[in-house]
């Protein structure tokens, strides 16, 4: 079996936990895994020609899977300008480059996209924030969007236990993750003129074999499971997550959002 190549800069001791699981060939990274992000798709009800913005896009494959499933366009925004460099090159691959568009930019600086657009998708990314960080973002999210657009959000949820399970995550995944309870999503999202329109929340099982099977397939399970089993910098970041996710399986969950700009 193949290995999944990383990029060769990144200290796989000290990555976040989302950089680590990507290079052991991990692709889907959300909290809820695909069935939490389909939901979101149901909520958005697309329609061909209406324009995306994702946040944090990285190399671009869900903005191109995006656009080429429901043919709409997407603009990615994404900080980093090698991994723009690279989606913009997929893009064009794909055939789709009149359709996407990638922008180099800073998720907390959206006023500098003039673009408005129907919807907004933030997948794994508000959870990483501080509370003004989480504020920021949203406020430009909520600048983004026409009026009545919706803004899909799928992040990590907390039930009990904040403080310990908000420790003991930075721990594993190296990012300084804070997790609300759904109580508090709710109420940051309206703190920034957002109003939920349907929310639903679940278990948190993105290291579970099951889910990762359900997630990725036979054949890239194998792929991942072989690198896990070959690479043990890979293996040991990867069994310290799950450990921790166990531990704290009654606390920790997902939560997906769709959310309207009212005026």
């Amino acid at each position: 079996m193949n290995q999944t190549t990383k990029q060769p800069d990144l200290n796989l001791k000290t990555a976040p936990g989302h950089l680590v699981l990507a290079a052991a060939g991990k692709t889907v990274l959300r909290p809820g895994g695909r069935a939490a992000t389909e939901q979101l798709f149901q909520w958005a009800n697309f329609k061909p020609g209406e324009i995306v913005l994702e946040l944090a896009s990285g190399l671009g494959n869900s903005a191109i899977a995006l656009a080429k499933r429901y043919n709409v366009e997407v603009v990615g925004i994404e900080k980093d300008a090698d991994r723009v460099e690279i989606a913009q090159a997929n893009a064009r691959s794909a055939g789709l480059d009149h359709q996407v568009q990638f922008i180099q930019g800073d998720i907390f600086r959206l006023d500098t996209v003039s673009t408005s657009f129907d919807y907004v998708l933030a997948e794994a990314i508000l959870t990483m924030q501080s509370p003004a960080g989480k504020a920021k973002i949203l406020s430009g999210v909520r600048d983004r969007l026409k009026v009545g657009g919706k803004f899909l959000s799928h992040e990590l949820l907390a039930r009990d236990h904040l403080e310990s399970l908000r420790q003991d995550l930075i721990q594993a995944i190296r990012v300084n993750a804070t997790p609300l309870t759904e109580a508090d999503w709710i109420d940051t999202f309206h703190q920034a003129g957002l109003t939920i329109t349907q929310q639903q929340t679940g278990a948190m099982r993105l290291l579970d074999p099951i889910q990762v099977l359900q997630d990725e397939g036979i054949v890239h399970t194998a792929q991942i499971v072989w690198n896990v089993m070959t690479q043990p910098v890979i293996r040991d970041r990867i069994l310290t997550m799950r450990q921790v996710f166990t531990q704290h399986q009654q606390d920790l969950g997902y939560i997906t959002l769709c959310a309207t700009r009212e005026l």
